[in-house]
């Protein structure tokens, strides 16, 4: 008897454990155009990337950033202002903590009226460097970018806008627990070191930039996803600006041409994708 009460008590034990718990549910990727995404994990945290909700492309942006309530972390690629967006609102109005490189913390911090008490060291980090986040459920590993990265201000003393320095552009693998490894490439060029990234984190999702003019553009995106090879991959950064000539169309032209496994999936604005595990 003693010996089937230990074990009903494991079984119990595993059946109420985190990682069991993770399981069952889903992860939720919802894109609100441009760059802006929000992941939510199977436990109901909110990550918010580069999240300008209020762009152009996105018709329902004031609304939706009027009724957000919710988000616990918000991650910068660098300091751009079609990246950084509604950043400082949305870490007023919510309480959500900083994950940035150092140097772009301390510019918005500075610069921005980014409050200094969710910007935390243990958020910041560099090419290279992981953060642990959410007691564990989040793993955030920086990478590198090709591309810029500077702060625009308002500087009374100065000329209406001023530029502070804010770091080195990157991008991000973000690995959630019981749901998918996600790399988000911010705005960057195709560089060769993509495939380093790929063989050490096995990515499920990429997310990639692909508008050119200021970042990889169709054909050199297409190589980006054959140097990661991920399970998916989701087109972001293009069409905001009629200068963003690159589509998804021709995007999903050159994958073919490549004969890659990756599936392509295309969102509409404001759609949101479950990542079953």
């Amino acid at each position: 008897m003693k010996r089937i009460a230990r074990a009903l008590i494991a079984l119990t034990a595993l059946t109420l454990s985190p990682l069991t718990a993770f399981a069952a549910t889903t992860t939720d990727i919802t894109w609100y155009g441009h760059s802006a995404f929000k992941i939510t994990t199977p436990t109901g945290k909110v990550l918010l990337i580069d999240p300008w909700l209020a762009n152009p492309a996105n018709p329902k942006g004031k609304e939706l950033l009027a009724g957000l309530d919710k988000a616990d972390q918000i991650l910068l690629t660098h300091a751009h202002g079609d990246h950084i967006g509604n950043t400082v609102e949305i870490a007023k109005k919510t309480g959500a903590k900083l994950v940035a490189s150092n140097d772009l913390m301390k510019a918005l911090v500075k610069y921005a009226d980014f409050p200094a008490k969710q910007a935390a060291p243990s958020g910041a980090g560099n090419a290279g460097g992981t953060v642990i986040l959410l007691e564990g459920e989040v793993k955030v590993t920086f990478t590198h970018a090709v591309h810029s990265s500077s702060l625009e201000y308002e500087d009374k003393a100065g000329p209406p806008k001023s530029i502070a320095y804010a770091g080195n552009p990157g991008g991000f693998v973000i690995a959630v627990a019981g749901g998918p490894t996600i790399y988000h490439t911010g705005d960057t060029d195709l560089f060769s070191d993509m495939k380093l990234i790929g063989n050490v984190a096995n990515v499920d999702v990429m997310l990639t930039c692909i508008g050119d003019k200021m970042t990889m553009g169709p054909e050199s995106a297409a190589a980006a996803v054959e140097l990661v090879n991920p399970k998916m991959v989701i087109p972001m950064h293009f069409g905001t600006y009629a200068a963003l000539t690159g589509t998804p169309e021709a995007f999903e032209q050159a994958l073919k041409k490549r004969n890659l496994k990756t599936v392509f999936k295309r969102m509409q604005v404001n759609e949101t994708f479950s990542w079953k595990p």
